[in-house]
């Protein structure tokens, strides 16, 4: 389990706990760790595992009268999260920190994604748009001339001369599973403006991870079956939205000695 020294933090309060919007009517948002019994799977007579790093991606529209995100249903057979309605993620593969990309992440996202990580932080970034291809086949990407090699995982890129575009990512949150769980992840979680972001129009198509992807409203979005921690950034979004010059730094949230916390980096 990786720390954060308290010199660099600042704790969430009550007060400041990111809020949501419900039919138009503010709430706060309880908590943001899924409690034992909201359909997730305990296991407590085996060791808990590592958490396992990932990154996701929250694309967002402004073409409509409200902004919209990108969302899809998890399959039934998945051990984690099944049924939910989630962003495209998925866990950092040994290779994707060296992709080639079109550009890089902006100097403040780097310095926040460095903080307590063992990889460099570009992996993140480029994890999350390469899950975000695989289950949506949307690229956030530029038209370029990619090389004739690729690192594992990344050929269907090179195939279609498109770099990964890094530069519009915001990194807005990071959140490590609780124990117990079958399945634990350490995840890094993106914003990006789906116009500056994606190389094209296309619109996103169903596949094996992801199914009924769908760009919905924030309120609509909170009407469906999620995880709480997909709530909680669901109103960091929101907030993000409203705020124009947003100055609060991405909360992570993890499991410590003493239960859950919540600060911000």
């Amino acid at each position: 389990m990786t720390h954060r020294a308290a010199s660099d933090t600042s704790r969430i309060t009550h007060a400041d706990t990111p809020v949501t919007q419900d039919h138009g009517q503010t709430q706060m948002i309880g908590s943001a760790f899924d409690k034992e019994g909201d359909d997730d799977v305990i296991v407590k007579n085996e060791p808990s595992p590592r958490p396992k790093d990932a990154a996701t991606l929250i694309l967002v529209r402004r073409d409509g009268a409200k902004p919209r995100v990108l969302m899809g249903k998890r399959s039934g057979g998945h051990v984690f999260m099944p049924d939910k309605y989630v962003f495209p993620g998925g866990r950092v593969d040994p290779d994707d920190g060296r992709a080639v990309s079109w550009c890089e992440l902006k100097p403040d996202v780097e310095a926040k994604l460095r903080s307590n990580a063992r990889r460099q932080p570009r992996a993140f970034a480029l994890t999350a748009i390469r899950e975000t291809f695989e289950e949506t086949g949307l690229l956030v990407a530029r038209p370029a001339e990619m090389p004739v090699t690729a690192p594992r995982g990344w050929a269907r890129f090179h195939e279609l001369d498109a770099a990964p575009h890094l530069s519009p990512l915001t990194f807005i949150g990071r959140a490590i599973t609780p124990p117990y769980r079958p399945r634990r992840f350490d995840a890094r979680f993106f914003m990006a403006e789906a116009d500056e972001a994606l190389i094209d129009e296309r619109p996103p198509v169903d596949g094996a991870e992801l199914s009924d992807l769908q760009w919905v409203t924030l309120a609509d979005a909170g009407d469906l079956d999620l995880p709480s921690v997909t709530r909680f950034m669901l109103a960091e979004i929101d907030a993000r939205l409203k705020t124009k010059d947003y100055k609060e730094g991405p909360p992570y949230l993890r499991w410590t000695r003493t239960g859950h916390s919540t600060e911000r980096l």
